[in-house]
């Protein structure tokens, strides 16, 4: 009865210890085989603009939506043609719908999966949290570069931001 007592007693702990492991285990897969669909940072200064590769072009698509907050998001270009190892500036807009200071993060995401670690970006509003006034609007610049050793394959990367709603306290 002991034995069987303590069996049903452990179950719960190691569902807990199971599920704990898994966020640590799912970076180290998505990392290694490259699927995460997170965006790099670089330096500006770390870019060799001398590698820029004119013999071809990808098509960047921008995509924006907003989770919890009253504000209204959106890319101010939809889509662009890039060359792989040139830097390139697209504005996203924010707006704050209602009369109260609201904070906010934005989480990227670039799919295909296998080319979010080609994907860098040299200033981004999503390295920092957003704090709007009621009512505030604000222009919000992003900087990237799509690296040279990005697959011959890819064609097409779609960049999504999610803005995500944070509580002041």
């Amino acid at each position: 009865m002991k034995v069987s007592a303590l069996k049903l007693i452990m179950i719960p702990f190691l569902m807990f210890g199971f599920g704990f492991a898994l966020i640590p285990l799912y970076d180290v897969i998505s990392d290694i085989t490259g699927m995460n669909g997170k965006t790099g940072r670089i330096e500006a200064s770390d870019i060799d603009t001398s590698l820029i590769d004119i013999s071809r072009t990808i098509e960047v698509r921008f995509l924006a939506s907003i989770t919890g907050l009253p504000w209204s998001f959106e890319p101010l270009v939809r889509k662009m043609e890039v060359h792989p190892g040139q830097i390139y500036e697209a504005m996203y807009r924010v707006r704050n719908s209602s009369s109260k200071l609201t904070l906010g993060q934005a989480v990227p995401s670039v799919s295909p999966g296998q080319a979010a670690q080609h994907f860098n970006k040299t200033k981004c509003f999503c390295f920092t949290q957003q704090e709007l006034a009621g009512f505030e609007t604000r222009d919000m610049p992003l900087r990237f570069i799509v690296g040279t050793d990005i697959s011959d394959n890819i064609k097409q990367i779609t960049l999504s931001y999610t803005f995500f709603g944070l509580d002041k306290g």
